[in-house]
């Protein structure tokens, strides 16, 4: 397949390291240009992928600006063990990822949150990434570390439908919908959903529309009527997060393959990716603005600061 690099995450990287001369800066130097600066991006991919599919989104990702990339190690075994081990598995991995993205930050986007990209059920998963509290146990609340979610036909609205659909809402979907349900961090966190209504479904028309309906169904059930529209797997409806900005193309498929464009192709891109920059860069001005406000100014020689108490384990 034409967008398959061998090692997407290194590659980037190292590509972003060599061309951005402020790699040095100082952690927290964005709050002071919010709008300037040039983000570090991680892509989460989708179900049963793997991350050699997503060289190619990572290389014309830097080619229009982006500081650095890096793709998480989540590989179509981890997604095979989904419905019997539940998200954390793979949550933990993409976790990884964006640590090392927020440690790439620090020398190429002057500390500045991250810019989560994320692919079909990937996008899912970094909702649950930004869940305050524990999730089965365990502790994410990284959503100090991310500056938006762009997610490219993620299924967000899954109903009782049946196959690959049903599995997603029970083994992830219900999750993050109950942990970290729809905009939950907007504004310090911009959202954008990137939809597509390639294909229309339907149960009387060629082939791929009859195949298409069959799996708009199984993603939403009796809502995917004849004549929906999607990406040739999730319908548009499913696909565009209530609350979040909306963007819907007219010929993108769901995911890489035999050359036929997908969100992350060349010509595809320019649609969604200014967008994208634009609901970041909002959201860090809000922080850095907001921050700025929260930020105690220091007492005068008149009136000494009173020593806070703090209670334990703060």
């Amino acid at each position: 397949m034409a967008d398959r690099d061998p090692q997407p995450s290194s590659r980037a990287s190292r590509s972003s390291r060599t061309s951005h001369a402020a790699r040095t800066s100082a952690p927290a130097a964005w709050r002071s240009r919010p709008r300037q600066v040039r983000p570090t991006v991680l892509i989460l991919g989708g179900f049963l992928t793997l991350p050699p599919l997503y060289g190619g989104l990572a290389r014309r990702l830097l080619a229009r600006g982006a500081a650095g990339v890096v793709v998480a190690r989540v590989w179509t075994p981890d997604w095979v063990l989904l419905a019997a081990r539940g998200p954390l598995a793979i949550a933990t991995r993409s976790g990884r990822a964006l640590l090392q993205a927020g440690r790439l930050a620090a020398e190429v986007s002057e500390g500045a949150p991250v810019l989560v990209v994320g692919h079909s059920a990937g996008g899912l998963i970094a909702r649950l990434l930004t869940a305050p509290d524990p999730v089965r146990g365990r502790r994410f609340a990284a959503a100090g570390r991310i500056g938006a979610i762009v997610t490219l036909g993620t299924p967000h609205a899954l109903a009782n439908g049946q196959g690959i659909g049903r599995r997603l809402r029970d083994s992830l979907a219900a999750v993050v919908d109950e942990v970290a349900p729809g905009t939950l961090h907007s504004p310090r966190i911009g959202y954008v959903s990137v939809a597509s209504r390639a294909v229309r479904g339907d149960p009387a028309g060629t082939g791929r529309e009859r195949v298409a309906h069959l799996l708009y169904r199984s993603v939403v059930g009796r809502a995917a009527a004849p004549d929906t529209e999607g990406d040739g797997l999730v319908p548009v409806v499913s696909a565009v997060l209530p609350g979040s900005r909306a963007v819907v193309l007219e010929g993108a498929i769901h995911g890489p393959s035999g050359g036929t464009a997908w969100y992350g192709s060349e010509e595809i891109l320019d649609a969604w990716w200014p967008e994208a920059l634009a609901a970041w860069h909002d959201a860090l001005a809000i922080r850095a603005g907001s921050d700025a406000k929260a930020r105690p100014s220091k007492p005068s020689a008149e009136t000494p600061a009173r020593r806070s108490r703090r209670s334990p384990g703060v």
